[in-house]
């Protein structure tokens, strides 16, 4: 009964770690995390373990040979639960390193051939290994599960059921390493159909393991999108403060104008066209430099003599408009006047600047073209009659 068991046990464990290796294997060729390849070598060492075992069962090796399988068997499989650990590791705290390979390769080298040489029975192996897992598995378990949420507290609960296999799978193989006389009636029976079916229990086990490793990925990487995402959405939005910002002046330009009209097209507004006169002389006498620094100074000129909530736009070149909500035409004319006046007047950087203006309205669910278009004309009209 107690082979059958075990037959029937170690086939459902070999299709499940083979699914389960295979599955890791395409996903870390199709996903490029570190946590996957990890955990992909994590179950390769942990099919390993059972292609050892599975050798040793079938094809009865001599004595010399035995120790090589049971260190072969404790390196693979001590691998397995080391190689899960990290991964979980690298996935809690991206970008760093729980064991380190020149430390990690050498301890379970020591720890494979020493207990190859000092363990005589396959019992002493069996408590042994599972012991050190259930450590292992528990400590790491306990370490995931604080503060865990999602997948993460599904990949803990994992390593603490199977921790607690661990256990008592260690206890079932130390019963068989005691007298039989000394033991109550039937246990060591129960001991060996339970260790005969603990490979399909582990299997369960393993899946909850993997299930969560999937669940903590899935989650991990929803969270970075989302990350990506925000980051790339504030990206946009400062690419666009950029594109319609001029950059000498710091107004607005005339890419905004959409927004401005929309949010002033439903009351109205009034519109102040602005043409700077004998700005290319400023240039020619000056030079460039100083043109820019009159612009500027034009630039603040407006937003200082306005309201805060108009919106100044530097239309194009020497040009600029003003756009300004419930401003009527004393108002605009005052403020132009206070304009006109600040820049008359000459500064170090800047000589005295003289400018055109054309006014229109805006009526309310007016159009806009329709009334830049007329303040440009404006603006037009009364140069052309200060030139006549």
């Amino acid at each position: 009964m107690e082979l059958l068991l075990w037959r029937w046990s170690t086939a459902v464990q070999v299709t499940s770690i083979t699914m389960v290796a295979v599955f890791f294997a395409v996903l870390a060729r199709w996903v490029r995390r570190v946590e996957l390849r990890w955990w992909m070598q994590a179950w390769l060492a942990n099919l390993s373990a059972l292609g050892i075992t599975l050798f040793f069962w079938y094809s009865q090796p001599g004595p010399a040979i035995v120790p090589l399988l049971w260190a072969l068997y404790l390196a693979t499989k001590t691998a397995f639960v080391l190689l899960l650990i990290e991964g979980a590791w690298a996935l809690r705290r991206p970008g760093t390193r729980l064991l380190r390979g020149r430390y990690a390769i050498p301890a379970v080298a020591i720890y494979s051939i020493a207990g190859a040489m000092l363990l005589t029975s396959r019992n002493g192996l069996g408590t042994s290994q599972s012991m050190v897992m259930a450590l292992l598995f528990g400590a790491s378990g306990i370490a995931l599960a604080t503060g865990a949420a999602g997948g993460m507290a599904w990949l803990a609960g994992g390593f603490l059921v199977r921790s607690l296999l661990c256990v008592v799978e260690a206890a079932a193989y130390a019963v068989h390493m005691v007298p039989a006389a000394s033991l109550p009636s039937g246990l060591a029976a129960r001991a060996g159909t339970f260790l005969s079916a603990s490979s399909s229990l582990d299997t369960g086990a393993e899946w909850l393991i993997a299930l969560g490793c999937v669940l903590a990925i899935s989650e991990r990487t929803h969270r970075e999108l989302r990350r990506f995402n925000d980051e790339l959405l504030t990206a946009q939005d400062d690419l666009r403060r950029l594109a319609d910002r001029d950059p000498l002046t710091s107004l607005d330009n005339r890419r905004t104008l959409s927004a401005v009209f929309r949010a002033v097209q439903p009351s109205g507004a009034t519109l102040l066209f602005f043409d700077l006169d004998g700005f290319k002389q400023i240039n020619d006498l000056h030079g460039h430099r100083t043109g820019d620094e009159c612009l500027k100074r034009v630039a603040t000129t407006l937003r200082e003599c306005f309201r805060p909530g108009d919106a100044v736009v530097r239309y194009a070149g020497d040009e600029f408009l003003v756009v300004a909500r419930a401003l009527d035409r004393l108002a605009s004319a005052e403020r132009v006047e206070r304009v006109r006046e600040r820049l008359q007047r000459a500064t170090a950087g800047s000589p005295a600047i003289g400018f055109t203006v054309g006014v229109s309205e805006l009526p309310a669910g007016g159009q806009p073209n329709a009334a830049l278009q007329a303040a440009d004309e404006a603006m037009y009209q009364a140069k052309m009659a200060r030139v006549d």
